[in-house]
């Protein structure tokens, strides 16, 4: 979780001194044009490393295997461009081999459309894979950018061109050559992305977001058409690694019925799953599928395939003439086509559908109900009731000071109200993970250690304060230094427990906003919280220098008073519309995910 301040202390270092200490960290995208490194000197002219290839010709869509290797060197820079056309934009989009050594970057508008290293660190070669777009050019040419040291590199070492075959049309058959797989089902091309026309009216639709278009870079697409007693099912979205949905009875992964499009060095292999309780999914030996397609373009993977609504012959196979739960996952996948667990959660619908039956176009969430419950229920207590029940105690005893609710003073009934409320509010949300989990997280980091500090310090403030002396005891003084300090710091690790939570897979609010929202809440109550401070300072300083006589002295604290409650009143009013604003705004982000 990146904070503004340490941000803007980067952006301002790449700003001033990227011409003389260059990218070690390997963030190029400034090179994208020129692929030359700012390293204060000219780039050297015989080069000593070379970029090789595992073919000559390609179809859009195919992959490329590309190396570069030759003597130690430390940084690197790839693109494929147009071969007829050197100084025109990155083509094409490329996979990892290995994250350790090198990272994908975003050139022009193509995604991952150039690779760079990740380090300094000294390495002998590199392997990455190229993936064809579909309209690429007829001659596409790989280039690299080298770096030995700091001052000895070369800049766009040309390397093999690799062609397209003659055809008639530039654009390839919806279907092409057929090719085998692992399991021997007969493979097609995708020769464009999916379509969302005919989602709600000839096929059963779900999007994530809501209404996005299939053919953009950030929408998860599953689809479900009936044709006469089968089913046609299309599936696509942002991965380089897997793309899988499954039929459950529930909303818990285990006992369900799973279809996975893993990446596996560069070919998308479709297979059918068990998945039991929260392990590895068990494939199944046999598969049920038929019509098998895929397509890898621009950081999006699509598979298309086709089965019968019924299944009697294969164990594990739902029929899909019921109703069911349906999740959508992705994740990473590793050579060999190990699929490794999902990074954040699946996105699950809110309720059970038929595929088969009325066609629908609907969305999901990827966070749990008593998950979302629990965040909810945790802003409403710390980013309202604990910050107002503060302000009005620290600031307003003198203001409600004489004004009295129930036989006791305005500003202490309002304040036990509201940190009784934060109690109870928090008990009730810490709860909820532990139902939903089934018993202690292990994946969730720091958050559920701080959690639960924050609620045996919410439970022991108001247990504290029962025991407090009365207001001219000789131990009030102490009561209220400790009163504050307990409270205060179960408020910061409040605010660090969110920070924590709201980057939770369960969660997973949007990032970087979430971040940054939550700084302006913490800015905005200290900001508050100091113009009170000073405010209370100014009126004390201006009763004590009127010294003329008693008759003014005791005119102008009135008068005194009077201005500071206005002002007090004012800024309180002020301070609660705020914190509704920023309430209202982390809710409308729990409801969204």
């Amino acid at each position: 979780m990146e904070l503004p301040g340490f941000a803007v202390a980067v952006w301002m270092s790449v700003c001033l001194y990227a011409p003389v200490v260059g990218y070690p960290s390997g963030k190029v995208r400034g090179a994208c044009t020129s692929m030359v490194p700012c390293h204060g000197s000219s780039p050297q002219l015989s080069p000593e490393h070379f970029i090789t290839v595992n073919a000559t010709e390609f179809k859009p869509g195919n992959n490329i295997e590309v190396h570069l290797s030759g003597p130690d060197f430390e940084g690197f820079f790839i693109q494929a461009r147009d071969a007829e056309h050197l100084d025109s934009p990155a083509v094409g989009s490329f996979v990892l081999a290995d994250r350790r050594w090198s990272q994908l970057l975003t050139c022009g508008h193509t995604k991952n459309s150039a690779v760079s290293h990740t380090s300094k660190a000294k390495k002998k070669g590199i392997k990455v894979y190229w993936i064809a777009p579909g309209d690429a050019p007829k001659h596409v040419q790989f280039l690299a950018t080298v770096v030995k040291k700091y001052r000895i590199f070369w800049v766009k070492i040309p390397g093999p061109i690799v062609s397209q075959p003659e055809v008639l049309s530039p654009t390839p058959p919806l279907h092409a050559t057929s090719e085998p797989m692992s399991t021997s089902l007969p493979v097609s091309y995708i020769s464009k992305p999916f379509s969302a026309s005919g989602c709600g009216i000839m096929k059963f639709c779900i999007r994530n977001p809501t209404d996005c278009d299939p053919g953009s870079a950030s929408c998860f697409f599953l689809s479900f058409q009936q044709e006469d007693s089968s089913v046609f099912i299309e599936m696509s979205g942002p991965s380089e690694g897997y793309l899988s949905f499954a039929f459950s009875h529930d909303q818990w992964m285990g006992g369900d019925d799973a279809y996975l499009c893993v990446n596996e060095d560069h070919r998308v292999h479709v297979s059918t799953a068990h998945l039991k309780q929260r392990s590895h999914p068990l494939l199944d030996s046999e598969n049920a599928l038929e019509d098998v397609s895929w397509r890898l373009a621009d950081g999006v993977l699509q598979c298309s395939f086709r089965r019968s609504i019924r299944l009697p012959a294969y164990k594990g196979r739902f029929n899909l003439d019921t109703s069911y739960y349906i999740f959508l996952a992705d994740g990473e996948a590793s050579e060999g086509g190990l699929i490794h667990k999902h990074r954040r959660q699946p996105l699950v619908t809110d309720g059970l559908y038929n595929v088969t039956g009325l066609p629908q176009d609907i969305g999901g969430s990827r966070a749990p109900r008593l998950i979302k419950a629990h965040g909810a229920l945790m802003f409403v207590a710390w980013i309202t009731t604990v910050s107002i029940g503060v302000i009005v105690a620290r600031f307003f005893k003198p203001v409600w000071s004489h004004s009295f609710l129930l036989g006791k003073e305005l500003w202490f009934q309002v304040h036990r109200f509201l940190m009784l409320t934060t109690v109870m509010l928090t008990s009730v949300s810490f709860v909820l993970p532990f139902v939903y989990r089934g018993g202690w997280s292990h994946q969730a980091g720091f958050h559920p250690y701080l959690g639960c500090a924050v609620m045996a310090l919410t439970v022991f403030q108001p247990l504290v304060a029962g025991f407090r002396p009365s207001r001219h005891a000789p131990r009030r003084q102490l009561f209220n230094w400790f009163h504050w300090s307990t409270g205060t710091t179960a408020r910061i690790l409040a605010v660090v427990t969110m920070f924590l939570g709201m980057d939770l897979p369960a969660l997973d609010l949007p990032d970087p906003w979430d971040t940054y929202a939550m700084i302006g809440f913490v800015a905005w109550h200290v900001g508050i919280d100091v113009l009170l401070e000073i405010h209370s300072y100014c009126l004390i300083r201006k009763a004590e220098l009127i010294e003329d006589d008693r008759v003014q002295i005791l005119q102008s604290l009135t008068s005194a008073e009077a201005e500071g409650r206005l002002f007090k009143q004012i800024v309180l009013t002020i301070y609660v519309c705020g914190n509704i604003v920023f309430l209202v705004t982390f809710l409308i982000a729990i409801n969204q995910v």
